[in-house]
């Protein structure tokens, strides 16, 4: 690892590799959207379906993706798979992301209407 502008030091090569791989599924809008409703609190794959608009069978897809890579968990309530997302810190990111964008996008207009610029 080398130092870096303002004097971080640089991920090894591996981490670098999985964090492109969570960042490659997250580019999904789909499994996003799924991500942003887990970062609210868990819920099973009907629930899920019903607030990202997709049939059951892609939203059970995109699930075992996003648990293959670690992002998702599961456990098991009777006959139900209920979802979350078990790591803190994912949480924060999604709701950071996504809620900063939503303010932009919100904003936006404003800014543009006003002369600001986007």
């Amino acid at each position: 690892m080398t130092a870096g502008a303002g004097d971080f030091e640089d991920p090894p090569a591996q981490v670098l590799a999985e964090a492109a791989g969570a960042f490659g599924l997250l580019a999904s809008p789909a499994r996003l959207h799924i991500m942003w409703v887990l970062a609210q609190g868990e819920c099973d794959v009907t629930g899920l379906a019903e607030r990202v608009g997709g049939a059951l069978p892609a939203v059970s897809q995109h699930l075992t993706k996003l648990k293959l890579a670690g992002l998702v968990r599961a456990r098991r309530d009777g006959r139900r798979q209920i979802y979350f997302i078990d790591d803190p810190d994912m949480v924060t990111v999604m709701r950071l992301m996504v809620g900063q964008l939503t303010d932009r996008a919100t904003h936006a207009p404003i800014r543009r209407a006003r002369g600001l610029g986007a």
